[in-house]
């Protein structure tokens, strides 16, 4: 991992001066996509690791780095990457002179994870089974909440879901009700039954400091570089 260049890469060095044939990605030149450059698809993986592994301050800001909006924000960004600002690249190349230029820009599924990692993973927002909502967050401690609109897969119902830090002065479990249906909490993990009704059911929940996973070092753990 390279945050001073904005990268998180699958494999590096790039393998040019190794007898070792690792397969089809030592064709790609060095520092381009698997040889050396970040992979996105894998470089979104480590994010949903570190969420759902409690590690939320570190996924949110790593998350934030592998946005196209965070790789174009100023006009010396916008030459370096030279991709749509829009657009999520499927590889970002690591090695000079072209290392943080972008790759392939549509021919890819890393767009996909990216949504699903921000919406599953970080915001805790998913289906189960297509028959419960389920919310599970893990946002770092100085966001103050969000708010997501889900409009289910067939259309039948829309919830709108309201999230909010409960004050530190309050019970430190995790509350949450909804407008019109059944609700549960357990281990901090809210689930709603879903109602294909075609109306629009608001949950509000209300985080306590079970809401989400803590990272506990074990004593054999080897530090972290990142």
């Amino acid at each position: 991992m390279a945050e001073s260049e904005g990268l998180i890469r699958l494999l590096t060095p790039p393998f040019d001066h190794t007898r070792s044939d690792p397969g089809y990605i030592r064709g790609y030149l060095p520092g381009v996509r698997e040889n050396g450059g970040q992979y996105t698809h894998a470089a979104l993986w480590a994010v949903r690791a570190l969420a759902e592994g409690g590690r939320t301050e570190r996924a949110a800001r790593l998350l934030e780095m592998l946005s196209p909006v965070t790789r174009t924000r100023t006009p010396d960004l916008v030459a370096r990457y030279r991709t749509e600002p829009y657009a999520v690249a499927a590889d970002v190349y690591g090695a000079a002179p072209h290392v943080g230029r972008g790759g392939w820009t549509w021919y890819t599924g890393s767009a996909g994870w990216m949504f699903r990692v921000a919406l599953e993973s970080v915001l805790g927002v998913s289906l189960e089974a297509g028959r419960t909502l389920v919310i599970r967050p893990c946002i770092p401690g100085d966001w103050p909440g969000f708010t997501v609109r889900l409009r289910l897969p067939d259309r039948r119902a829309t919830y709108e879901i309201v999230v909010r830090r409960a004050p530190p002065a309050t019970d430190d479990r995790t509350t949450a009700s909804c407008s019109d249906g059944p609700v549960s909490v357990e281990d901090g993990t809210v689930r709603v039954p879903l109602a294909a009704d075609g109306r629009t059911h608001r949950v509000e929940v209300l985080l306590g400091r079970d809401a989400a996973p803590r990272y506990r070092p074990k004593a054999w753990d080897t530090p972290a570089p990142w």
